[in-house]
């Protein structure tokens, strides 16, 4: 029996403005990405709902302020609500001052739905050497941010420990129908293409015995063709049987209970007197 994960990233405007605030005059690429919370998120639910299955659902800061009702939504359906920074800016981006603020900010607008989350996704999965004890330091079960594993591992930091809860790009949405101007011009995949390469995935997972990590983005596979590819995705995962839906959380807390589970001690990728800066 494989663990799947089906997590939701509720990015609202967030990365369009991580990008520029010059966006932010752009009504075409809000209104984009408000879909997410307008419309997608109700149509997700729906889909678990039908088939009673739980969700990860990774929510910026500046979605809970900027759109409540979606966190609301989330929450009344049964869902785990995870952190996701507060704006969406990649901490590679960011001073170590700048980047505990934002985190201790989106702490504080989940807060005021009740929310305490168990995980961190780093905007962008393009944390820094110094997001992981961050994460442990503020007492939170595991991170889904890295790709070195295809399998939960305990990363061993200065402030503590975290499951780590790996990704992967091909699991990812925003490269198969992404698409936007002057922010990212993916070419927008056929939902049929996306399925076959979830499903290879998913059959990999099964073969490999791995852990498999799906993420979506409402305002991407919210819409129509895309949730229905999300179901025929889940109605296979049903239909082999030994595929186990669950939140990321209850992931980790098995992973955390496995007297065999690999520890790694994170470590910088020390490059000086080697690679030039740019």
């Amino acid at each position: 029996m494989i663990q799947a994960v089906l997590s939701f990233d509720v990015d609202a405007e967030s990365p369009v403005l991580a990008d520029s605030v010059r966006h932010a005059r752009d009504l075409g690429a809000m209104s984009q990405q408000a879909y997410g919370p307008r419309e997608g998120v109700l149509r997700i639910l729906a889909l678990l709902a039908e088939y009673s299955l739980p969700a990860t659902f990774f929510v910026p800061g500046w979605t809970a302020d900027r759109w409540p009702q979606a966190v609301e939504q989330i929450l009344a359906a049964g869902h785990e609500i995870g952190h996701h920074s507060y704006a969406h800016v990649s901490p590679i981006d960011q001073s170590e001052d700048e980047e505990r603020r934002d985190f201790e900010r989106a702490l504080a607008a989940l807060e005021k739905h009740g929310v305490r989350p168990d995980g961190f996704r780093c905007p962008s999965w393009e944390p820094t050497v110094r997001t992981p004890a961050l994460v442990a330091e503020h007492g939170f079960a595991y991170d889904s941010s890295l790709f070195d594993s295809s399998r939960p591992y305990l990363l061993e930091t200065q402030a503590g420990d975290v499951v780590e809860l790996p990704v992967s790009w091909a699991l990812d949405d925003w490269q198969q129908y992404a698409f936007l101007p002057r922010v990212s011009r993916n070419t927008i995949e056929s939902p049929a293409k996306v399925l076959d390469l979830w499903v290879a995935e998913l059959e990999a997972a099964r073969r490999h015995d791995t852990l498999f990590m799906l993420t979506c983005h409402p305002f991407l596979s919210g819409r129509p063709s895309r949730v229905e590819t999300l179901r025929a995705l889940i109605e296979q995962a049903l239909a082999v049987g030994d595929v186990e839906f669950a939140e990321a959380r209850e992931v980790a807390r098995r992973a955390r209970s496995d007297d065999g589970l690999e520890r790694r001690r994170l470590e910088p990728v020390v490059v000086e007197g080697v690679y030039p800066e740019s």
